[in-house]
């Protein structure tokens, strides 16, 4: 958020064309992070579409140094998942991934699959440990097991300069 809000800045500067279009997509988020999530849940298209938001102020942050694919199937219009449970993968996979040989790469795939929604982000890291063990992650944990109890699984790795996560929701109760 805070890097946002200094970008927007570094172009409110600049008077560039882009400001505005940042301030609306901000505010957006903003509105879904204070006021949506009070709800124990919301339509999967709609955080999909936060998800856009957020992922087109980060093109604007990062420029030409991102390399991103966000690729969504089968995305039901009665699908539901708690808020603000994606995102924080997403941010994570910004604050702390790798820029190499120029580009920060981020991977992110969402596929509905009957009951259960299959997200997996990944991106450039050079640090093994460094995201891995993160008290964000682990509160993520936290709050998918007080959310879906039994209902999901959570796989996080980081090797081989990548690293990933694998999350299954069961939605059938949502």
């Amino acid at each position: 958020l805070f890097n946002t809000l200094n970008t927007m800045y570094g172009f409110a500067l600049k008077k560039a064309d882009e400001t505005p279009e940042m301030i609306l997509k901000l505010s957006n988020l903003l509105d879904y992070l204070l006021y949506q999530v009070d709800k124990p849940f919301v339509l999967l298209k709609d955080d999909i579409n936060h998800i856009e938001d957020y992922i087109a102020l980060e093109r604007m942050r990062f420029n030409e140094t991102l390399n991103i694919l966000f690729e969504t199937e089968n995305i039901s219009d009665s699908t539901k998942i708690a808020p603000m449970l994606l995102l924080p993968f997403i941010e994570n996979s910004f604050k702390h991934g790798t820029i190499k040989n120029g580009l920060l790469t981020v991977k992110i795939e969402l596929v509905c699959k009957e009951e259960n929604i299959h997200f997996s982000i990944e991106n450039t890291s050079s640090n093994p440990d460094s995201s891995s063990n993160g008290i964000g992650l682990e509160n993520l944990q936290k709050r998918l097991t007080l959310l879906y109890k039994d209902n999901y699984k959570l796989n996080i790795v980081n090797e081989n300069n990548l690293f990933k996560v694998n999350l299954i929701l069961n939605t059938a109760n949502s």
